[in-house]
């Protein structure tokens, strides 16, 4: 049975996630940092349903601490799908931003990235199959007032991830990004509806289960030759 993990998978669309690979049949190692109850919950729903699942804690931001925590998770075996699901927001114009606003998100976004995904990438090449999808937003693509801290973060994920894709192509290994727009069970759950019928040309925003069911197919052995892509899913948004 293949395994894959999920970081930020006690979160509404990390846990949509998490729920829709476990269907497909894979071992889901459900991560968290600040809500373990929460994952543990997810992990209880996965075995009701007849699934496989594990929990894990551990700070992306923590080098040191990702280190130690994915050296004993790959001891049982390679880790072949990693969804990076972790991050976070604290919006401000820029000429308000603190240091520290700066720094957290990019932290948890890009330097998470790194943390996460290096120490797996050996037992997966080993492997010669492997999925590495990482969740962005829209924001990386076209900006957005009072995100220049998440915008970058989430752009520099997708530069991480291309230059990925080019290393590990001739492995098996596809890399490939997320990139939300509006979504219901998500950090834009709290936007003005007349915000998202006024951006959004299908007038809706996108629920957590259609970015779970998008990461599910870049999973799968049918998305075998797609890889360094940044793949929107948001209405229409241009």
């Amino acid at each position: 049975m293949r395994r894959a993990l999920v970081t930020g998978g006690s979160g509404s669309i990390g846990a949509s996630i998490c729920r829709e690979l476990a269907r497909q049949g894979l071992h889901l190692i459900v991560h968290s940092h600040c809500n373990p109850q929460q994952a543990e919950s997810v992990v209880q729903e996965i075995r009701r349903d007849g699934g496989s699942a594990e929990t894990i804690t551990f700070d992306v931001t923590n080098h040191e601490e990702c280190e130690r925590s994915l050296e004993k998770l790959t001891e049982a075996g390679p880790i072949q799908i990693l969804v990076n699901n972790a991050g976070v927001h604290s919006d401000a114009p820029l000429v308000g931003m603190s240091l520290e606003q700066w720094r957290h998100v990019i932290d948890v976004s890009l330097h998470g990235f790194f943390n996460v995904t290096r120490p797996l990438l050996m037992p997966m090449i080993r492997s010669r199959w492997g999925r590495v999808i990482s969740i962005s937003s829209v924001s990386g693509v076209t900006g957005n007032r009072g995100q220049s801290n998440y915008a970058a973060a989430k752009a520099g994920l997708h530069g991480a991830s291309k230059s990925l894709a080019t290393e590990l192509a001739s492995r098996g290994i596809t890399v490939n990004v997320v990139a939300p727009g509006f979504i219901a069970s998500g950090m834009a759950k709290t936007v003005d509806e007349h915000i998202i019928h006024a951006a959004v040309p299908m007038k809706r925003a996108g629920m957590a289960e259609e970015v779970a069911s998008l990461v599910s197919f870049l999973a799968s052995d049918s998305a075998s030759y797609l890889t360094g892509q940044v793949v929107g899913i948001n209405g229409g948004m241009s």
